[in-house]
């Protein structure tokens, strides 16, 4: 991308749409993520049967967009397609719905860290990617996804030693305030006993073993998405709205 600030009239950039608005009779207001960070644009007629940007600028594609800086909002006046993502997941509902789900995490991480675009970026597109190949389960995707997104942000979940005294594990038990397993020394009030194999799990998730991944049974799948939507929340101090609608197994 080359920009200057915003000194410059216009810029290039690549980004992922995340979602899209309707505004007036033919346009619609994008929500781009790129490795710089959101970006809120108009696309103009986009709506329009005859516009060349209405397939392109669909939710998840990735594309190259031309933005044009306005006072209040930006335009986009070109975009090409770099990979058409939308076109794969729009046909599976469940990849869908994680994709979204995704997308809300992303905006809200955006909103939290705003020094770690870039790696955020390279994790969201690669995740879409794995996402519209259907080679995993779309859940393993988005709860790997949430993990890995949270340790860029600085909040990087153990599952393997102790977060309070560093004692090696297994353990078996977890707490969300502290950030992931605590031995039996440690383990403070409230805290957690999933079963030893979603511990497992989780680490898996967070080190995107697949092939443990796709070991896991129903019993780890369901604790595990739990525990990392309450860990999402937490550190968001909001719910993600779209988790409620993802189909888990």
């Amino acid at each position: 991308m080359s920009r200057s600030g915003f000194a410059a009239r216009s810029y290039r950039t690549r980004g992922i749409v995340l979602r899209t608005h309707k505004l007036g009779e033919a346009d619609r207001i994008i929500t781009l993520m790129t490795p710089d960070g959101m970006v809120r644009a108009v696309a103009k007629g986009v709506r329009r049967t005859t516009s060349r940007l209405g397939a392109t600028l669909e939710p998840f594609m990735e594309v190259d967009a031309q933005i044009v800086i306005g006072r209040t909002l930006h335009t986009i006046s070109q975009a090409q397609l770099r990979h058409p993502y939308g076109q794969r997941l729009v046909a599976d509902y469940a990849s869908y719905t994680v994709a979204h789900a995704m997308a809300e995490t992303a905006e809200r991480l955006a909103e939290a860290d705003s020094d770690s675009t870039a790696a955020q970026y390279r994790l969201l597109h690669g995740a879409i990617a794995l996402l519209a190949r259907h080679e995993v389960r779309p859940g393993a995707v988005l709860d790997s996804y949430i993990l890995r997104a949270l340790a860029i942000a600085g909040w990087a979940p153990s599952f393997t030693d102790c977060v309070r005294c560093g004692a090696q594990g297994p353990h078996q038990a977890i707490n969300i305030p502290l950030g992931g397993v605590v031995c039996a020394n440690c383990r403070p009030a409230g805290s957690l006993s999933p079963h030893p194999v979603t511990v497992a799990y989780l680490q898996a998730l967070l080190t995107g073993d697949w092939a443990a991944v796709a070991q896991a049974g129903p019993r780890a799948i369901d604790q595990a998405a739990e525990i990392v939507a309450n860990y999402l929340q937490w550190h968001l101090e909001r719910a993600v709205k779209s988790l409620r609608h993802v189909e888990r197994t």
